[in-house]
């Protein structure tokens, strides 16, 4: 085995958990996370650096929030992250919440470097959201949750990755020999949601509208911010006058237990689809059960 993978939805315990392991395990953690990778985006999205201690991290901070950062981009940092750490002789540990990315790695998807195609763009733009959202299902049979459908430069910016996918001169890249050992955190429902509304209060008391608020003010549009994520896009839409205090933390608290509930979804799709995930009791001590499977495992 050459990767430890920790998966799980929001507000489980991934973070704690992955510096524990990688602590005993001669680790150093690669964050699996769509939105830990923009400087400036801390509190929203739960980057918790304080945690690592002197526990070395990585694909966190990598870009600014005006930047583009696609499943192509991290696919191609993860492999040269995952390279420089088996390199030191230690051992990668894969942790986060995105389960797209996280496919990526352990399914191997098959992507390529698709830069800007103007024609296309000008063919695009005479289509309406409706048009372009049909155009990239057939494109993609299998949409990715973190598509927007109803954004239209990220729709386009989608068309033009699948269309770009499918030109015979595209050359993939291609990962390390993995071999993954893959480790859930899993809690009863009640539990979870119970950590989700915590947690979110904590947020909000430690600073996450004055985040977004400086976020702004340093240049990065409503629009963008809005692209974010569901803590971004309520903060922004509550700094602009869209909805009350009480509002943002009641329907940004119902978002959110959604969210995880879909993250949940990608995961046993996952599991359908051929990655095996070894599931652990959160409420118990889930590191003791990963270090005596990954022990186990590794003697047979």
């Amino acid at each position: 085995m050459n990767l430890l993978v920790i998966l799980g939805p929001t507000a489980s315990g991934k973070t704690h958990l992955a510096v524990q392991a990688a602590r005993q395990l001669n680790g150093e953690i690669l964050s699996a996370d769509s939105r830990q990778v923009y400087r400036g985006l801390d509190i929203g999205s739960g980057k918790d650096l304080a945690e690592y201690g002197t526990t070395p991290y990585h694909l966190i901070d990598i870009v600014d929030p005006g930047c583009e950062f696609s499943l192509f981009d991290f696919v191609q940092e993860f492999k040269r992250v995952y390279c420089e750490v088996v390199s030191r002789m230690r051992l990668p540990v894969l942790a986060g919440g995105t389960g797209l990315y996280l496919d990526a790695v352990l399914r191997g998807y098959q992507l390529v470097q698709v830069g800007e195609n103007l024609s296309l763009r000008q063919e695009l733009e005479q289509l309406e959201i409706a048009a372009l959202v049909e155009r990239l299902r057939r494109l993609r049979p299998e949409l990715h949750n973190t598509t927007d459908l109803t954004d239209r430069e990220r729709l386009t910016r989608a068309i033009e990755i699948a269309e770009g996918e499918r030109q015979p001169a595209a050359e993939a890249i291609e990962l390390p020999d993995l071999s993954p050992r893959v480790f859930g955190l899993r809690w009863q429902r009640d539990r979870l949601r119970q950590r989700i509304t915590l947690r979110l209060r904590q947020r909000l008391d430690n600073g996450m509208i004055e985040e977004v608020e400086s976020l702004h003010a340093a240049g990065v549009a409503w629009e963008t911010l809005d692209n974010f994520g569901l803590e971004y896009r309520f903060v922004a839409r509550y700094l602009q006058g869209m909805i009350n205090r009480n509002d943002l933390f009641q329907k940004l608290n119902s978002a959110i237990h959604q969210f995880a509930k879909r993250q949940d979804t990608w995961f046993r799709r996952m599991e359908k689809q051929g990655v095996e995930i070894h599931w652990l009791e959160a409420k118990a001590d889930p590191l003791e059960a990963l270090l005596s499977d990954w022990q186990g495992a590794g003697s047979r």
